[in-house]
């Protein structure tokens, strides 16, 4: 019998109550959430600092219940699934934003003749929540689910710049891995988009396309972040200035909606 007390166990790491196995689990899921790039077995254990007798079985069931799979891209390694994903879509909150705003997102993108989507804050990234496609034969669109880090997404300096300060205080630890430079510009930048009331950037990772994103308010600062990836097509179903323009007059009306339906 150990004589070791609660007391004593709760000086070892503040917590009275612990579930190793639960506690592995989600050890895999942050780890794979936070990686770019698919991971093995033993480099996931490299990480978490575990063997790799110890996560086997956790993996495959993690694999089994499908909050996890292999990647199909030919790269060896487990990604994250959508499940989890899915299951914060059926959260309240999430759930109200998207009826309120899919339908205005439809009406935006046959008015500029281009793809639009939603984003929101998740820890240290944005994720996108929602999304309408290019209503012609060609377009640009980002898949639901996709997820970049904050400091690198014109739709990062929408929802830090829009915040209350106490709010970014606490977005500001959630970045303290970001690199010094990313975190400065983001924080410039982001003022910036405050001041003028929306983001107008190229894409830094695709030609041709410029990233238009305005806030969606709620009641203390911004919600999600509505973006259009202006892209340049012959002839232009919309300039970026009408398109802009037609943005931001969208994130206004869901804003609306959204704060007369929180009464």
């Amino acid at each position: 019998m150990s004589d070791k007390t609660p007391a004593k166990a709760v000086e070892d790491d503040g917590r009275k109550y612990k579930a190793p196995a639960l506690e592995k689990g989600l050890d895999i899921l942050e780890l794979l959430a936070s990686s770019v790039e698919p991971m093995t077995t033993s480099q996931m254990a490299s990480k978490l600092g575990r063997s790799v007798s110890e996560l086997f079985r956790m993996v495959l069931a993690l694999e089994y219940r499908g909050y996890i799979v292999q990647s199909d891209d030919g790269r060896d390694g487990y990604i994250l699934s959508n499940k989890l994903f899915t299951l914060g879509i059926a959260r309240a909150p999430t759930k109200t934003l998207l009826e309120e705003a899919l339908p205005v997102m439809a009406a935006l993108s046959r008015e500029v003749g281009q793809s639009c989507h939603l984003a929101v804050a998740s820890g240290d990234q944005i994720v996108v929540v929602g999304r309408i496609e290019s209503p012609g034969d060609l377009g640009f669109a980002v898949r639901i689910g996709y997820r970049r880090p904050m400091v690198k997404a014109a739709s990062g300096r929408i929802l830090y710049g829009f915040q209350a300060s106490d709010v970014q205080e606490v977005m500001r630890r959630a970045l303290q891995s970001a690199d010094e430079q990313d975190l400065a510009a983001l924080i410039t930048e982001a003022a910036k988009a405050k001041e003028q009331g929306y983001v107008r950037t190229p894409s830094d990772f695709i030609d041709g396309v410029t990233d238009l994103s305005a806030p969606v308010m709620g009641f203390r600062g911004a919600v999600a972040a509505l973006t259009v990836p202006h892209v340049v097509y012959h002839p232009a179903p919309c300039s970026a200035d009408d398109a802009l323009a037609k943005l931001r007059a969208a994130a206004l009306k869901i804003s609306s909606q959204l704060t007369q339906q929180s009464h």
